[in-house]
């Protein structure tokens, strides 16, 4: 991590002026100023010195960081997050990456440097850079829906829950069952839960066909066109598992407009309790997963670590509840 000394020699100023314009405390002259940002913008670094007074002096401000503002699991986590903070007179600077891993970085150096005292990411992968760039912040991290190495986080039982959903189609008679995930670099749903899956399929020695299973996206079109070309194989799947609501919700769509009958002629079920599952015909069997407990777990977790306190745990694993509907 670079020092302060370091910044004053790369802007070709003293320490004392580095150390004046990121306090915003007496005179920096423009062209100096613009410098020194320039140098901190290059390194991607805030310098130690200043790290240390941004753990001192409280802003009361946790930044949140989410991959995007139009899904109910985002509203739920952030809804939790504030109800926490409120109570200890926090407030929430909040961030929208939109997907884009790149913003998902650059946001993490602005928020340490607008001084916030923690920040809170809504997981949505494992890469190493990422884990690389929340270890040298100088702020507390927590992370939620993704397991990190050396990082804070607030994570389902992915896996666990992928087997239960599983078994239950097995249960209801199904041995031919479909899968529609996501990108393995989403390590909690496009990994974990896939592994779930599969782990069930071979724990009842079924078979598993690469044509059942198809990759989409965090959407319903996607779903809906997954659906399509897991039924332009000739001997189709009796069930369909999507790892989300909204891609069993996408696959539902193409289904009834093809004139198959749900549960009938194909049953789906998915993972994350939305509010569409319920009003969807059939209501979509899922796995209900406690959203606002997250947050508030991931709350809790960022004061602990801006308090200093020892109780601080390392990962929180929530449970989940498998939700039986018309859709199996």
């Amino acid at each position: 991590m670079h020092t302060i000394k370091e910044i004053a020699e790369m802007a070709n100023v003293s320490r004392s002026t580095v150390s004046r314009a990121l306090n915003n405390s007496g005179y920096v002259s423009e062209e100096a100023r613009k410098r020194i940002n320039q140098v901190i913008e290059k390194t991607g670094y805030v310098p130690s010195e200043h790290a240390k007074s941004l753990r001192t002096k409280k802003t009361k401000v946790i930044g949140v960081i989410v991959p995007t503002i139009h899904t109910e699991t985002s509203g739920k986590i952030v809804a939790g997050i504030d109800h926490e903070l409120a109570k200890h007179g926090y407030q929430i600077l909040l961030a929208t990456t939109n997907l884009n891993r790149k913003k998902e970085l650059e946001y993490l150096d602005l928020l340490q440097v607008r001084q916030v005292d923690g920040i809170i990411l809504l997981g949505t992968n494992t890469q190493q850079q990422l884990v690389e760039k929340l270890n040298t912040l100088s702020v507390p991290v927590v992370v939620i829906g993704q397991e990190l190495e050396g990082i804070i986080s607030v994570v389902n039982d992915d896996e666990g829950a992928a087997m239960e959903l599983t078994s239950y189609l097995i249960s209801q008679g199904h041995t031919r069952i479909g899968f529609i995930g996501v990108d393995e670099t989403d390590r909690a749903v496009g990994y974990m839960r896939k592994q779930g899956y599969l782990k069930a399929m071979n724990h009842h020695r079924l078979p598993v066909k690469s044509e059942w299973m198809q990759e989409a996206v965090f959407d319903i079109d996607s779903g809906h066109d997954a659906m399509q070309r897991i039924l332009q194989q000739p001997n189709h799947p009796s069930a369909v598992f999507a790892a989300t609501d909204r891609l069993a919700v996408g696959a539902i769509s193409f289904l009834k407009r093809a004139d198959f009958r749900i549960p009938t002629d194909i049953a789906v079920a998915g993972i994350g309790a939305s509010e569409i599952a319920t009003y969807i015909d059939p209501p979509l069997t899922t796995v209900e997963y406690q959203y606002e407990l997250a947050g508030e777990h991931a709350a809790r977790q960022i004061l602990s670590q801006a308090s200093g306190s020892t109780e601080v745990h390392e990962k929180i694993v929530l449970d989940y509840r498998l939700s039986i509907r018309d859709s199996v």
